[in-house]
């Protein structure tokens, strides 16, 4: 009756295993697979198909730019997904998570702000002092789910 339509992810071209830890930036663009610890800034290249996908034990401590995100471990940053976000039952975000699409399964914890853009759409910029994601949205005409 239902069925679950497997996507094509790119090709894994870097793969950042258990053990390793890389500090500072990383750019990159197909398929990256991080069961390691990434220090700094992860960027993918747009419109590239870049792919991040983030084993059980992944760890990215910094903010993510990328078109497609797995994500299976955690991410200490906001995320900013062009295309698609999948955050699996073991998956964790502490910062906010800007997307188009969203796929979350039991057990995902956001402990952040979960920001629908549309298609082509610059992210939202950061509340002000005092101010509610409602409050943001209302100033910029976008979706916002607040879901602390």
């Amino acid at each position: 009756m239902f069925s679950k339509k497997k996507r094509d992810n790119p090709a894994i071209a870097t793969l950042i295993g258990s053990g390793t830890t890389v500090t500072g930036d990383l750019s990159f663009r197909g398929g990256l697979h991080l069961g390691g610890r990434i220090v700094g800034d992860v960027h993918g290249e747009a419109g590239a198909g870049s792919s991040l996908t983030i084993g059980a034990e992944g760890v990215i401590e910094g903010s993510v730019h990328v078109d497609e995100l797995v994500l299976n471990g955690t991410v200490r940053g906001d995320v900013t997904a062009r295309e698609r976000v999948e955050l699996g039952a073991t998956a964790q975000v502490d910062g906010n998570v800007s997307y188009t699409v969203l796929q979350m399964d039991a057990g995902a914890r956001v402990n952040g702000r979960m920001i629908h853009q549309p298609l082509g759409q610059q992210a939202l910029p950061a509340p002000e002092p005092g101010e509610t994601p409602a409050d943001s949205a209302d100033r910029e005409g976008d979706e916002v789910a607040d879901l602390r």
